[in-house]
């Protein structure tokens, strides 16, 4: 593979941390998701889904609240108030179920980075 200079310097800096040596010297995998998930594990999932239905579908109903009802205040007020309901329950979804998962999942995917465009570690 082609490697441009400013790039391969970067990728082997990246590759030199302590992170990236131990994921690819501990063969990082994606085994965790094989473990049936906890109750919390769900609930997070549950809340992020939520958040979503929250989110931008509750502030356009508001928006068209707003118009039907001649009350700005409405959007003016509720969009901003429902978006921040919407962003508080997405984090709190992550906070129960998106660590441990994440962590695991950028452990993986540094690994595969670093084999894959410096040539180093296991294939």
């Amino acid at each position: 593979m082609h490697r441009i200079p400013f790039i391969a310097r970067i990728l082997d800096r990246i590759a030199a941390t302590d992170y990236a040596r131990k994921a690819v010297a501990e063969q990082a995998d994606l085994s965790a998701f094989r473990q049936p998930p906890t109750f919390r594990i769900l609930s997070g999932v549950f809340l992020i889904g939520f958040s979503y239905v929250i989110g931008w579908p509750a502030i356009s109903a508001l928006a068209a609240l707003s118009v039907y009802f001649r009350e700005p205040l409405l959007a003016v007020i509720g969009g901003p108030v429902m978006y921040g309901l919407s962003h508080l329950t997405f984090m709190a979804g992550m906070y129960l179920s998106g660590a441990k998962y994440s962590a695991v999942f950028l452990r993986w995917a540094t690994r595969k980075a670093v084999e894959k465009f410096t040539g180093k570690g296991v294939h």
